[in-house]
């Protein structure tokens, strides 16, 4: 059934929630529908035969709006504008208006249709999402304690916090598209650890972790990690939101009341003890056997005829090469300064022994707050010593480097030669059949640190450890 034109306009002047009225060529008003008069509230007695720039606010009209709002109607058939137009009590409000020029069958203008909706109410939803939201934009880029950023689909950095800047060193311009794998030490990176995490916060919707993780200048530190993946409303990933807190403090503190390491305290002192009690029986005992016997050669020798007497001095070589070996067995089980004169101390007298032995050349560098306590300082050395017997016996080196620096409430420690370098990946030379690097290793993260090894075939290689040094019962 068709719908007349009676229909049509009683549809038209029913309507309340727009504003539906007629402009004539000029832009005067020649109809007026209820949905007008509710939202601008002008009768149409008072209203037809005005020109519709009354419902403009007086800077639009000074500037010309109106009559240019026509001219791009007629120009492109319709227009359509949101902005402030103006009620008969003066009040403003927010409208979205749409303008369509009327050409009659031979193409002349007939005059306008408008159609105005009050939009001030989800105007005003929309500014308050939008402060909202830019309120927590500015929260999150002002919160230093934390690093919080994002990451698209793949793991690149799309945003980046002050605290983010603080806790890992990078500006924005600097860490912007790169993954988020550069925070990670290169044996998390090497084992695939980064996309695993990415991978779980997807199938869980969440990931926290806590671990190591790398600043831009390379130092270390203890991290907890939160990773949420986003999903849109369609359930398609669009990445990844991450917060990072750096918690060595806080852990270092922990530790220090920790019974673990208390018990560590008491392992690397009975350790200690036990290296002393070989020293000494191998000295007053063993030792002194040997030189005993030795002697006794000696006299031997001095009796027997000449064809006797060289074998019986060969053995007396024997045993003076046996001896030597074993007084060097007891200075490495218990080298002196270590237990009075500190670490630095201790790491000179055990160098100057090592360096008369083996041709090699020696720089020390330190910068120590403090002397770090018994059971670090006790661990640092022997985890040092290891790699300097490591140097000696393998590296084909002439001069070592060594560095010992406070950082983190713990000592960072670095020992690099000028020797032959790595042969093998790293991941191969610290597996059970190496001793000496695995000794390393697990001395250090028993003592809750970490250690690391690198060095190409040719280039040297570069022992790096960190080890916590706060006595126990303290805090910093």
């Amino acid at each position: 059934m068709a719908v007349d034109d009676k229909d049509l306009q009683l549809l038209v002047q029913s309507v309340v929630d727009y504003a539906i009225f007629m402009l004539d060529p000029s832009g005067r008003i020649i109809s007026w529908n209820a949905g007008a008069r509710r939202i601008k509230g002008y009768t149409a007695e008072e209203v037809i035969g005005s020109h519709f720039s009354i419902f403009y606010p007086p800077e639009d009209v000074a500037s010309g709006k109106p009559d240019r709002e026509l001219e791009t109607a007629i120009a492109e058939g319709r227009l359509e504008d949101e902005g402030w137009r103006v009620r008969k009590d003066g009040s403003r409000f927010w409208a979205n208006v749409v303008i369509t020029a009327l050409f009659d069958a031979s193409g002349r203008l007939r005059g306008f249709g408008k159609v105005t909706r009050d939009m001030t109410e989800r105007r005003v939803v929309d500014q308050a999402l939008r402060e909202s939201e830019e309120r927590f934009r500015l929260l999150v880029q002002s919160v230093v304690d934390y690093a919080i950023f994002m990451l698209d689909p793949s793991g690149r950095i799309i945003s980046w916090n002050a605290g983010a800047r603080r806790i890992k060193g990078y500006t924005a311009e600097e860490v912007i598209g790169s993954h988020f794998s550069i925070f990670y030490p290169p044996e998390d990176v090497a084992s695939g650890k980064p996309d695993r995490e990415l991978e779980t916060a997807i199938a869980e919707g969440r990931l926290e972790d806590e671990g190591w993780r790398v600043r831009k200048d390379g130092s270390r530190f203890w991290a907890n990690v939160v990773i949420t993946a986003l999903f849109d409303a369609s359930g398609r990933l669009r990445g990844f939101g991450k917060v990072t807190r750096d918690m060595t403090e806080r852990r270092t503190a922990e530790r220090t009341l920790d019974e673990r390491g208390r018990l560590l305290a008491h392992l690397v002192q009975a350790q200690e003890l036990e290296r002393r009690r070989i020293s000494w029986d191998v000295h007053d005992d063993t030792i002194q056997s040997m030189v005993a016997v030795g002697m006794r050669l000696q006299l031997l020798a001095n009796r027997l005829p000449p064809e006797h007497a060289a074998s019986v001095a060969r053995l007396d070589e024997a045993v003076g090469t046996a001896i030597h070996r074993l007084r060097g067995l007891t200075f490495r089980l218990t080298p002196p300064g270590l237990d009075g004169e500190g670490l630095i101390d201790a790491i000179g007298g055990y160098l100057d022994q090592v360096a008369s032995g083996a041709g090699l050349t020696f720089t020390v560098t330190h910068d120590l707050v403090r002397e770090p306590p018994p059971e670090a300082g006790i661990t640092i050395f022997r985890i040092l010593q290891e790699a300097l017997t490591n140097v000696r016996k393998h590296a084909r080196a002439k001069s070592v480097a060594l560095s010992l620096v406070s950082v983190d409430h713990g000592v960072l420690v670095r020992v690099a030669d000028d020797g032959v370098g790595l042969a093998r990946p790293v991941d191969l030379l610290t597996r059970r059949d190496h001793f000496g690097l695995l000794e390393m290793r697990e001395r250090a993260e028993t003592a809750g640190g970490w250690w690391s090894i690198r060095g190409t075939q040719g280039q040297g290689v570069t022992v790096e450890f960190w080890v916590p040094a706060l006595p126990y019962g303290e805090s910093e």
